[in-house]
């Protein structure tokens, strides 16, 4: 389809922005907050958003394939995809109703995890929110309760509890809004990255939860995580997408609006404000297997932006 483009970035990490890759979607169907965006091994790219149905499949040409996911209506935010020996599946979390699930690509559940059987933790008025959910090389999935209590429960690939950590507060290993969580295996040891939101810096876990370190240096507000090459990279809620280095140092930030956040009645401004190259609330990020960019914002009515990757950044 014909795209008008603009561009993001400087020097290697220049990308071409298509604003209308995405298709129209069917008669009828509206975006809520599109909360989650991951891509597969096909380059079929995945919304999570708290419309109906709340995941949409697109094809790498911007049509969509399948949508379903009716059970997530309103409470659609953490969307991981996990490669498996048995295939790709997707983890979501629901916000509403509490809890983590594991489905097909064709949207089958296979597994559900609820609050936690931590009555020091939960009771009637400490909900379990799960804002985001990754999973380990061996298997072992790790939930962030970003919304809910600060916690991060750890478990085991068949949904068995084995142990949490964490906890409302700002030294080493508290939190405050641990929004995303992500494993990382680029230094051949895996590592559990954490968006310690609300204390705006990232947290790096052992998996058995051990506190290792924090980085604060060019982090805001980081939602969650995406991992490609040696590179990370995270949407900041502050309207910017943020790439690091492989030690985790600033390469750029894309599409920065430092004025957005201060606009009366941000993140739902008039369509008027927004504009191609800059980002308003960015919420979650997945790359392809080409190295180009997909951007969920957290916008009622949802926006989504692709970043087509122009020169050549060594992943």
């Amino acid at each position: 389809m014909a795209s008008e483009k603009f561009s993001m970035g400087q020097g290697q990490y220049m990308y071409s922005v298509d604003v209308d890759w995405w298709g129209p979607l069917p008669e009828g169907m509206e975006l809520g907050y599109t909360h989650g965006i991951v891509v597969d091994s096909r380059d079929h790219v995945y919304v999570f958003h708290t419309g109906s149905p709340s995941i949409l499949e697109y094809d790498p040409d911007g049509h969509i394939v399948e949508a379903f996911g009716q059970e997530f209506v309103g409470g659609a935010h953490g969307l991981y995809l996990h490669r498996e020996p048995e295939g790709e599946f997707l983890y979501v979390t629901d916000i509403e109703r509490g809890k983590m699930a594991k489905l097909t690509l064709e949207g089958e559940t296979l597994l559900e995890i609820g609050t936690p059987d931590r009555p020091d933790i939960y009771d009637a008025t400490r909900r379990f929110i799960p804002t985001d959910v990754t999973v380990a090389p061996n298997g072992d999935i790790y939930i962030a309760d970003g919304y809910g209590q600060s916690w991060i429960h750890h478990y085991d690939a068949q949904g068995t509890y084995m142990h949490s950590w964490g906890g409302l507060g700002t030294e080493p290993g508290q939190l405050n809004c641990p929004h995303g969580i992500s494993v990382d295996t680029r230094r051949g040891e895996p590592e559990l990255y954490v968006a310690d939101r609300g204390n705006h810096r990232i947290q790096v876990f052992t998996l058995d939860g051990q506190s290792k370190r924090s980085i604060t240096d060019d982090v805001d507000m980081p939602c969650n995580f995406c991992f490609h090459g040696d590179h990370l990279y995270f949407p900041d809620l502050h309207s910017r997408v943020t790439i690091f280095d492989g030690d985790d140092r600033l390469v750029t930030h894309l599409g920065e609006d430092p004025q957005a956040r201060h606009q009366a009645g941000w993140p739902n401004l008039p369509e008027s404000y927004y504009r191609p190259d800059k980002f308003n609330a960015p919420h979650r990020i997945s790359v392809d297997s080409r190295g180009n960019l997909y951007v969920a914002e957290w916008i009622a009515h949802g926006r989504l932006t692709k970043l087509i990757k122009t020169v050549a950044s060594g992943n």
